[in-house]
């Protein structure tokens, strides 16, 4: 049962890269011909960049190792087990990511973290852009639904 839902999860993020590609030509085509101004693009965009934040995240994830001591080793670095220790409930969140060996070299790459805070936030602005859109959508066609009211200049009785 675990292998399927691992197959099916694996399909949908080779789906999602392959939509990911085609959208990261669209956005950037779309800055040419103003495509921008529509909410399609919007949704390329907030798309995009969830895909590459989940994507530094796993980078992040996977280059700390399965056994940290080893992974330190590997890489030229003593492990300092005490400290370690000390810290583990810190590199034990899922954000942000940090997993040392020691106190001066830690395994989750330097640009990891920042990346993810960059994608999030470009997410954020293109879902309150869509929201933008939404709302003036709903008030233009709330206005087109209304009939018309008369404007007088001044009544007569």
């Amino acid at each position: 049962m675990k292998q399927a839902g691992a197959l099916v999860a694996a399909v949908a993020l080779v789906a999602w890269l392959v939509w990911n590609l085609w959208n990261l030509f669209r956005v950037a085509t779309g800055l040419q011909d103003r495509s921008w101004r529509r909410p399609m693009w919007w949704t390329r965009l907030c798309s995009v960049s969830l895909f590459g934040g989940l994507v530094c995240w796993i980078w992040g994830v996977l280059r700390q190792g399965l056994v940290v001591s080893d992974t330190c080793l590997v890489r030229h670095q003593s492990y300092d087990e005490a400290y370690w220790d000390s810290h583990a409930e810190e590199f034990g969140r899922l954000f942000p990511l940090h997993n040392k060996c020691n106190a001066h070299f830690d395994l989750v790459p330097v640009w990891v973290n920042p990346a993810i805070v960059v994608c999030a936030v470009v997410s954020l602005v293109a879902v309150a852009v869509l929201l933008w859109f939404g709302s003036a959508y709903l008030t233009s066609s709330s206005r087109k639904a209304s009939p018309p009211t008369r404007s007088g200049r001044g009544t007569a009785h």
